[in-house]
C-alpha cells in the first residue's frame, strides 16, 4: 500500500461592504487575504482504488491575525464547521482522514474588513474542493448565505471585484428553507464532539437560486485605502447606531 496526498492552496480576500447608498448590496474585495494551505493524503491499494483509513480529527495550525483567538478544533473552527456542513448536504459524513489545514490570515477580526465572510466562504470552498463535488459559484453562494445571511461581503468575498448583490424572492417552501435558525445550519459543537456528531437529524439544504450577483467596473486608478481601527466592533453592534427609517430627503440625496 503506498501513500500519497492532494495539496491544494484557497485565498479569500477581505472585503468591505455597505458602500454608499448600497447597504447590504455593494461590496468590494481588497488585497487582504485569509489563505488556508490544505493537504489529504490519499493511500492507495495494490489495485489503485483508495482505501479507508479510521476517521481521526483534521489538524489545524494558524497563523496571521487573530491566531490567538481563532479555536483550532475542526468542530469549533467557523471555516471547517462551514466546510463539513457543505460535505453533509452533499452525502460525505466526515472530513477526510489525515487532513492537514494550514491558516495564514491577513485580515483583522471586528474591523468591518470581512473576516467571517472570508471564513465563510473560505469554508464552502474547502467543502467543496475536499468532496470534489465541482458545485457551480452561484451554488457555492447559495451555502454562504445560509450562513451569512447578508450577501454583500460574502459575495465580494467569493465572486472578487465590485459587486453588487441581492436576495431573490423565493417561493414560500423555499423562503421557509432558506430562513432557518443558524443553529440548525451550523449547530454548536460540545466538548467531546466526534466525527458521529450532528448528523441528526441531517443539515438543511440550501435551496437554489437564493443570492443574485452583479459585478460593477472598476477604473483601475482607483484605488482602496482602509483605515483599520485599534478596537474591535460587531456587525451587530455597529448596526444599532443607526436609524430605523430614513427620510426622502436623505434617501434621495444619498441615491443622486
Amino acid at each position: 500500500m503506498a501513500a500519497h496526498s492532494r495539496s491544494f492552496k484557497i485565498r479569500v480576500p477581505a472585503t468591505s461592504a455597505n458602500i454608499g447608498p448600497g447597504f447590504d448590496v455593494v461590496g468590494l474585495s481588497l488585497s487582504l487575504y485569509l489563505t488556508l494551505s490544505v493537504s489529504v493524503p490519499i493511500l492507495y491499494s495494490s489495485n489503485s482504488n483508495p482505501s479507508t483509513v479510521a476517521a481521526e480529527r483534521p489538524s489545524i495550525s494558524y497563523t496571521g491575525q487573530g491566531a490567538d483567538e481563532v479555536p483550532l478544533d475542526a468542530y469549533k473552527n467557523l471555516t471547517t464547521r462551514v466546510a463539513l456542513y457543505v460535505l453533509r448536504c452533499s452525502g460525505i459524513q466526515s472530513f477526510p482522514p489525515g487532513l492537514v489545514i494550514h491558516a495564514h490570515n491577513e485580515i483583522p477580526f471586528g474591523r468591518g474588513l470581512g473576516s467571517s465572510g472570508a471564513a465563510v466562504i473560505a469554508g464552502v470552498i474547502l467543502g467543496d474542493a475536499l468532496g470534489q463535488l465541482g458545485l457551480s459559484r452561484e451554488r457555492m453562494l447559495d451555502f454562504a448565505l445560509m450562513v451569512e445571511r447578508h450577501p454583500d461581503n460574502v459575495t465580494a468575498a467569493l465572486v472578487g471585484g465590485f459587486v453588487g448583490s441581492y436576495l431573490r424572492e423565493l417561493d414560500p417552501s423555499a423562503t421557509q428553507a432558506a430562513s432557518v435558525p443558524l443553529s440548525e445550519v451550523l449547530p454548536e459543537y460540545p466538548p467531546d464532539a466526534g466525527p458521529d456528531w450532528g448528523r441528526d437529524p441531517p443539515p438543511p439544504l440550501p435551496p437554489v437560486g437564493i443570492g443574485h450577483y452583479v459585478r460593477f467596473e472598476w477604473a483601475k486608478e482607483i484605488r482602496a485605502v482602509a483605515i483599520i481601527p485599534r478596537f474591535e466592533l460587531s456587525t451587530a453592534t455597529a448596526r444599532e447606531v443607526l436609524p430605523q427609517s430614513y427620510s426622502r430627503k436623505d434617501v434621495v440625496r444619498m441615491d443622486s
